[in-house]
């Protein structure tokens, strides 16, 4: 027997026997607590009809992801288009690194969520709102992988390319980003999922739409069976997502 079988067949015991705790502790807690029957069965509910429209806010479970992907998404991605170019401009420069270093590390640690009031306040927008905590969520991964990259690439290759006169375009294309294309993906990567997280407590607040919402919403109703469908779906779409860049990150392995 392989080692990948047995790694699932031991992934089945442990699964099977997290229910049964699940179960026997769920036997033992408040009348509203999840059993595994009763997400099982919500979660069929929900599924069974994920695309349904009744109103601005009461939509099927398929349009509060889709909501929620496209602000993580429009965020992440102006985020990158921010960070990318001012982590090699900042990983290049040194004293430049220097002078603005003592604001990136005080506005690093800050919770993107600590932003949001002042988004609501300056943007007048929700949506809006969502995406700027989504691009602030995003930035800084980003920005410290890339100028961790800049700053390792091989000077040997740069003294190179300096001595043969090689135009600035050609390279940026053929030494620069081949070599810091695998950390600055590693940033994407831990952005992306730092995104996922943040704009599912950001919804909690903003409200609307998207699975944050959906959570929030049904916490209301006290419905916490769908709270735990919501969660396991939020688990797989950041799974998904991961495993994208990560597949991406594969191909760019560069020595």
């Amino acid at each position: 027997m392989s080692d990948r079988i047995r790694a699932g067949l031991l992934g089945l015991v442990l699964f099977v026997i997290a229910i049964a705790a699940w179960q026997l502790s769920a036997d033992h807690l408040a009348a509203i607590a999840p059993t595994p029957l009763g997400v099982w069965n919500r979660g069929v509910e929900i599924l069974s009809d994920p695309f349904y429209r009744d109103g601005p806010a009461s939509v099927g479970i398929f349009w509060h992801l889709v909501t929620s992907l496209r602000r993580v998404l429009t965020g992440f991605l102006l985020a990158a288009v921010i960070a990318i170019p001012l982590g090699f401009l900042l990983g290049r420069l040194q004293i430049l690194r220097w002078a603005i270093d003592p604001l990136v590390q005080i506005l690093r640690p800050v919770s993107p969520l600590a932003w949001l009031p002042i988004g609501l306040a300056l943007l007048q927008d929700a949506e809006r709102t969502a995406v700027f905590v989504i691009v602030l969520s995003a930035l800084w991964p980003i920005l410290l992988n890339t100028i961790d990259a800049v700053r390792t690439i091989n000077p040997t290759y740069l003294k190179l390319t300096s001595t043969l006169g090689t135009p600035l375009w050609l390279s940026i294309t053929q030494v620069w980003l081949p070599a810091t294309l695998p950390g600055i993906i590693t940033g994407l990567r831990l952005s992306l999922s730092t995104s996922w997280l943040v704009i599912i407590a950001a919804e909690m607040l903003v409200g609307g739409q998207g699975i944050g919402f959906f959570v929030w919403n049904m916490w209301n109703r006290l419905d916490i069976n769908a709270i735990v469908v919501a969660i396991i779906l939020i688990g797989l779409t950041g799974l998904i997502l991961d495993h994208l860049v990560s597949a991406l990150q594969k191909t760019v392995r560069y020595d």
